[in-house]
């Protein structure tokens, strides 16, 4: 992957999500789900919100959620999606490059739910910098790719760098003893391929607690 520019990456996004009417099925991401539901709420970010599935489900269990992705088209139609869902009022939408975009936290969690591009965005410096945006007992979480889908060619990821759940905690350079790790996993998730076949997926699952 390379790294681009600022309007390199938003023409990259704009154009995705221009394509078609809707690029993702609206349903928040399961494993979210499943991590953060026994958490009481507060202020949360979404990173990477793309067009607001987990904003929305978040704001609708009482977070008020903040939503930042590069693409305009994106935060369009999650806009749209709250007002649908009747959570409006709990989620302020922005629209910025993650690169040099500066929250003002303290947020009781940030979440980044397969925060990846095929042109790079230094995912590891935002995410860097959303960690330090997390206060006193909030939680970070990522859920990223593990590996490449069962139904692909391996060779159409060979330039891509899965991350491990190591891997992922090592690259934000957490202080010591600053946080602690309550959740560090790869999980194999039942989807459908391409053709409707039974496949699967493997996730990165990671959850940090600010001490």
């Amino acid at each position: 992957m390379e790294t681009t520019n600022a309007a390199d990456l938003a023409a990259h996004w704009e154009a995705h999500y221009g394509a078609t009417e809707r690029v993702w099925s609206g349903r928040p991401n399961q494993t979210l789900v499943e991590v953060v539901s026994g958490l009481t709420a507060g202020r949360a970010l979404d990173l990477g919100c793309g067009e607001g599935g987990d904003a929305i489900w978040l704001a609708g269990q009482g977070w008020q959620v903040t939503g930042v992705d590069v693409s305009s088209i994106a935060i369009d139609r999650a806009r749209a999606g709250a007002t649908g869902a009747g959570v409006a009022d709990r989620i302020d939408w922005v629209v910025a490059d993650l690169r040099s975009w500066t929250g003002e936290g303290p947020y009781d969690l940030v979440t980044a739910s397969f925060f990846h591009s095929p042109v790079e965005p230094d995912r590891a410096g935002a995410l860097r910098r959303a960690a330090a945006l997390v206060g006193p007992g909030g939680r970070l979480v990522i859920i990223s790719h593990a590996g490449a889908p069962s139904w692909a060619d391996h060779q159409d990821h060979a330039d891509y760098r899965f991350r491990s759940p190591a891997e992922e905690i090592a690259d934000l350079r957490l202080e010591p003893g600053r946080w602690t790790v309550e959740l560090s996993e790869t999980r194999q998730r039942a989807v459908t391929d391409p053709q409707g076949r039974p496949a699967t997926l493997d996730d990165t699952v990671v959850l940090l607690r600010r001490n």
